[in-house]
């Protein structure tokens, strides 16, 4: 199984912002994933750029797909116009609980356009969304 993690704004600056996002870095939150599930094959996109994440979406050519592209989560029509052309399942992933944040963050205009969405569980988000992917893909 192919599964295709797209990181957005800010979230190459993990490890050295907020603590509220973890003490951890990318390059450490994608290790993290590779050695929980060693039979998938990642593909890392990372870009704090809009037109780079929707064409990480419309290129993706894996059998799933996570996101969080941070900020944009809750103003990017044009991301969410991308996931929902995209016909493979898709999880988005908030390492902080979305819910318990800033009124303006709390709802996500391309959750919902994915399958489903994890919030406030930090790496363990990410975890349990390879999990039902993996499920579902059998």
């Amino acid at each position: 199984m192919k599964i295709t993690v797209i990181f957005g704004a800010n979230m190459n600056k993990l490890g050295s912002r907020e603590k509220i996002y973890g003490s951890f870095t990318l390059k450490e939150l994608q290790d993290k994933l590779v050695s929980y599930a060693p039979d998938v094959e990642f593909e890392f996109v990372t870009s704090n750029r809009e037109g780079d994440l929707i064409d990480a979406v419309q290129n993706c050519d894996a059998d799933a797909l996570i996101i969080n592209v941070g900020g944009y989560s809750h103003t990017s029509v044009a991301i969410a116009d991308a996931l929902s052309m995209l016909v493979v399942p898709k999880i988005e992933v908030h390492l902080t609980n979305i819910e318990a944040r800033e009124s303006y963050r709390r709802f996500s205009v391309t959750a919902s356009k994915c399958d489903g969405m994890i919030c406030g569980l930090g790496i363990d988000g990410y975890k349990a969304a390879i999990d039902v992917l993996k499920r579902r893909s059998k």
